[in-house]
């Protein structure tokens, strides 16, 4: 396995991905009425480690390559917890926000200018009526919840894309959400809940990353939260301090929240999902889930 934290030559994964398939790109249909909604996706982002890894830049590209292109890509990150709830900056070509440290420069000057976004701006306000005060921000660009998977996803960055803020952890409150945002996804809007299934950062060690050890406690939440998706068990799902390897697999719960704004978008809540990326990096549970 690659050292994704001191690697040789940062980014070159990714570099070399898209010189030998970037180009598929050109093949991918835009969405249109007759595809049916789009499906609300719950993807474990990463960080800038992710141009590093060859295996999960592939999954990430093989998703995007199997669904129709958007009309617009809307985020729900574990890195923009905000209240009153807040859209980020509608404006093409917005400055990202690199939130990450101790990682090599080249990640500090990356790029992704995606178009101006400022009708899907105003799709989402339409959404949400009745719902507390939306504030839209003019500078806020997207966080790398938003700009790291998106960029490998998407690398052409010629679908607009918005960023709303999580303003709670209440679970009841981020499935209402959801389901506000449903609407979305019956015009071609992808609605993704970006955050990571397992989140442990205080308890690995450097022995576990260099080994990629998988902790019992990142398997056991893991494979919970996997029987409760095939169950349909939303309850489960929402009461989560109850789950195993609980409060190691998330001392805090921004990075797993996300995944109830996912839930709360499907047409069905408790339908199984498909499944499309259950591995693990640096311990961490990867998993990510699409929903109908």
């Amino acid at each position: 396995m690659p050292n994704l934290f001191r690697p040789a030559n940062p980014g070159a994964a990714w570099d070399e991905f898209l010189r030998e398939h970037g180009h598929l790109t050109r093949e991918r249909r835009p969405w249109s009425p007759a595809d049916g909604p789009m499906p609300a996706l719950y993807l474990s982002h990463g960080a800038p480690m992710l141009f590093d890894d060859p295996h999960w830049i592939g999954q990430l590209f093989g998703w995007a390559q199997a669904l129709p292109r958007p009309t617009g890509v809307l985020v729900v990150s574990a890195h923009w917890e905000s209240a009153p709830l807040s859209l980020s900056a509608s404006a093409a070509g917005t400055p990202l926000v690199y939130d990450f440290g101790g990682f090599a420069p080249r990640y500090s000057t990356m790029q992704y200018a995606t178009p101006d976004a400022s009708a899907l701006a105003r799709r989402v306000a339409s959404a949400l009526p009745g719902a507390e005060p939306l504030h839209e921000h003019a500078t806020r660009g997207l966080d790398h919840g938003a700009w790291v998977p998106l960029t490998t996803m998407y690398p052409d960055a010629d679908v607009p894309v918005l960023q709303l803020s999580m303003p709670t952890h209440d679970p009841d409150r981020l499935l209402d959400l959801g389901r506000r945002l449903r609407s979305l996804r019956e015009e071609g809007v992808l609605v993704v809940g970006s955050g990571y299934m397992t989140h442990g950062l205080p308890f690995l060690t450097r022995a576990m990353v260099e080994r990629n050890e998988v902790p019992t406690w990142s398997a056991d939440f893991d494979a919970w939260v996997a029987d409760a998706l095939a169950r349909g068990d939303v309850d489960a799902l929402a009461d989560v301090a109850r789950a195993p390897g609980m409060p190691y697999a998330h001392p805090t719960v921004e990075h797993y929240t996300p995944l109830l704004v996912t839930l709360g978008a499907a047409t069905d809540p408790t339908a199984p999902p498909t499944t499309v990326i259950d591995d693990f990096q640096i311990g961490f549970a990867k998993r990510s889930i699409q929903v109908a």
